[in-house]
């Protein structure tokens, strides 16, 4: 019978190495699950049959620690707790645990072999937790709340319905599409806000050399020609002479704005205040609401259609939401359906939601399809989220280079005058 030599780690964490028999590759991985081991490699192998420790040594194997990565164990370890991966990070996570189920892979052997896959993002401590919880008995979905730092409530509860329908596979597919969809909206984001914060460094850093550097050095040939100076030149050269003295005062002011900035964004009250601001500001109020209600949409049509309960999805759809307005709303929502109300109705008389969101719910309750008529909301407001985010950059560009022109303009007008009256005086001699 074939031989394969492994390398393995027994719950406890213990390294041990040797050689099992077996028909295959697969019943060697089994009889080790049998046997409490987690396998770190399998080979093929002749030699004589046993298990022993392995050998201490500096570097020892490690499925924690094959990502290539060179720092310590300790940092790795606090910062995967501490980091949460991202939307796209998730998204890759999950779909390469979809592939290896959908090859035919037992979970606990999938589990294992994405220790050893790279995962951006998420650790290869998490996978072997996961197994080893796994191994013990426990549902994937438990094991997984156990980690609420990497799984929120809303991958949990879909998982767990996954396993009660017994389409884990599928739902995993759908929870990858579900992230990569919220990736691309959240780049489109940052693609729209990339133009203007490069535009706005560029022009501070143009007037901050300015007054820095170039204008002392006309500042002092004004000085040395004793001419009288233009009222714009003399309260240019005051405020430069103030930012040099003062220049203190700007990382000063900046610090004191973050803390009461924070101290008010982190109370119900002044969170609320600014999270209704958010959505009544011009312009860009709207590619907020619109963020959001495809946010909404897309969440809760996940949800109820891997099996969610609609109470249950009303909830976590209110707990990812990060404005306060539109939580408080559902809330109240979620309230009037445990009465035995339709979604539709209380979400009409909260004044939040807009009515083409109302009307597209309430013909999928009468159908019986409120996921796919949800689907349809998220997919209307992301397509008018995407002409926002284009009308928004196309207006803030422009008004980016008007502020920067008249700025750097304002600088030289200042200067030019007074170049101009010391030619004039010079003249006149």
């Amino acid at each position: 019978m074939p031989q394969f030599s492994f390398k393995a780690r027994k719950r406890s964490g213990e390294l041990v190495q040797g050689i099992l028999e077996g028909p295959d590759r697969s019943a060697v991985l089994s009889q080790m699950e049998r046997q409490g081991l987690l396998p770190i490699s399998l080979e093929a192998s002749k030699g004589k049959k046993g298990i022993k420790p392995a050998k201490a040594r500096q570097a020892a194997p490690n499925p924690a620690s094959t990502s290539g990565s060179a720092a310590p164990p300790l940092f790795r370890e606090w910062f995967s707790k501490k980091r949460k991966p991202k939307l796209q990070e998730l998204a890759t996570y999950t779909q390469q645990l979809a592939n290896l189920l959908h090859s035919g892979m037992p979970l606990t052997v999938a589990l294992n072999s994405m220790s050893h896959l790279e995962s951006k993002g998420i650790p290869q401590e998490i996978s072997v937790q996961l197994r080893g919880d796994v191994m013990e008995g426990k549902a994937l979905s438990d094991a997984m709340s156990r980690l609420p730092h990497i799984f929120t409530d809303l991958y949990i509860n879909m998982i767990r319905a996954g396993e009660q329908s017994g389409a884990l596979e599928e739902v995993l597919h759908r929870l990858a599409a579900h992230f990569e969809r919220f990736a691309e909206v959240r780049q489109k984001f940052v693609s729209a806000l990339i133009y203007p914060i490069i535009v706005g460094t560029v022009g501070v850093g143009i007037i901050a050399l300015f007054m820095t550097v170039i204008l002392p050095k006309f500042t002092q040939i004004f000085t040395d020609m004793k001419v009288p100076l233009p009222a714009s030149t003399e309260a240019l050269i005051t405020v430069s002479r103030l930012s040099a003295t003062y220049w203190w005062l700007a990382p000063l002011v900046g610090a004191v704005g973050a803390i009461l900035y924070q101290r008010f964004s982190s109370n119900p009250s002044g969170r609320r205040t600014l999270d209704r601001w958010k959505l009544t500001m011009p312009i860009i109020g709207k590619v907020f609401k619109l963020n959001l209600f495809s946010q909404f949409a897309r969440t809760l049509a996940t949800l109820l259609k891997n099996g969610v309960p609609v109470l249950t999805a009303l909830k976590i759809t209110e707990n990812v939401m990060p404005n306060t307005i539109l939580a408080e709303a559902i809330a109240k929502t979620r309230e009037d359906v445990t009465d035995g109300k339709t979604i539709s109705q209380p979400l009409a008389r909260s004044q939040v939601f807009p009515q083409l969101m109302i009307d597209l719910i309430k013909i999928g309750e009468e159908t019986g399809d409120v996921p796919g008529s949800l689907q349809s909301v998220a997919e209307t407001y992301e397509d008018q989220l995407t002409i926002a985010l284009r009308v928004m950059t196309n207006l803030v560009e422009p008004a980016m280079i008007i502020l920067m022109a008249i700025g750097v303009g304002g600088l030289l007008f200042s200067i030019l005058s007074a170049m101009f009256q010391i030619t004039s005086s010079i003249g006149n001699r």
